[in-house]
């Protein structure tokens, strides 16, 4: 069964949001403080991570980053909406979705379901392999090479990257991408999306500030390049 971590300070919070989580199938475990779900990441070895950002002793970011140094575990930040600026830096350090607060445990079931999909998403119907330049893309196997060496994608940027491989020359606004690599799109989110393309061209371009591969469309949205 999947194993979800909550690293959440607000105990009530945590219950209801456990509550609903095991009535959908999953398995909970839980923590209050960020060193202590740091802890029980390692002990726990979760699926995914529903982590909240101000938290007591290491705070959400942080965990991020931490956690981020060493898997791919998908996580999913919960925000307050005051928090506009800690929430691109979490997305930045390698979070896949967020929710900002107050939200309905409904929307977290969804939003999990959803993250979840995106990171076991591995069947479908184009070639398997698909080779532009020094990237190689395995859809199958959910992975990336440049020049042989593979690339720490997240479930998010893999998908992105995919999305935008498809069809490579095609102008797809932020919203395109948001709904063709997280499967859902949210009016007021699809800014969103130039984070997680920051990241991945940290990580599939030589010089991320002079990108080889993904183009940016100002006033729309972003291109792959085929070189």
């Amino acid at each position: 069964m999947v194993k979800i971590l909550i690293i959440e300070d607000e105990i009530e919070l945590v219950k209801v949001l456990k509550l609903y989580l095991e009535k959908a199938g999953y398995i909970v475990v839980s923590a209050t403080r960020g060193d202590d779900g740091l802890a029980k990441w390692e002990a726990e070895k979760p699926d995914l991570l529903i982590l909240d950002l101000n938290l007591p002793g290491v705070d959400g970011l942080e965990v991020t980053r931490q956690i981020r140094k060493r898997s791919d575990l998908p996580i999913l930040m919960l925000t307050a909406r005051v928090e506009e600026m800690d929430r691109l830096i979490g997305l930045e350090l390698g979070a896949d979705d967020y929710i900002s607060k107050p939200f309905s445990p409904r929307e977290v079931v969804a939003r999990v379901r959803a993250v979840l999909r995106r990171a076991g998403n591995i069947s479908r119907n184009e070639a398997s392999l698909v080779t532009i330049g020094e990237l190689v893309i395995n859809l199958d196997a959910h992975q990336v090479t440049r020049a042989g060496k593979i690339l720490e994608l997240t479930p998010t940027e893999f998908n992105l990257l995919a999305a935008l491989t498809s069809q490579p020359g095609r102008v797809f606004t932020r919203l395109q991408l948001l709904e063709q690599s997280q499967g859902t799109a949210y009016e007021g989110y699809e800014r969103t999306i130039d984070a997680h393309i920051k990241n991945l061209r940290a990580k599939v371009e030589i010089d991320p500030h002079n990108p080889k591969y993904i183009e940016t469309v100002f006033g729309i949205g972003y291109r792959f390049h085929r070189s």
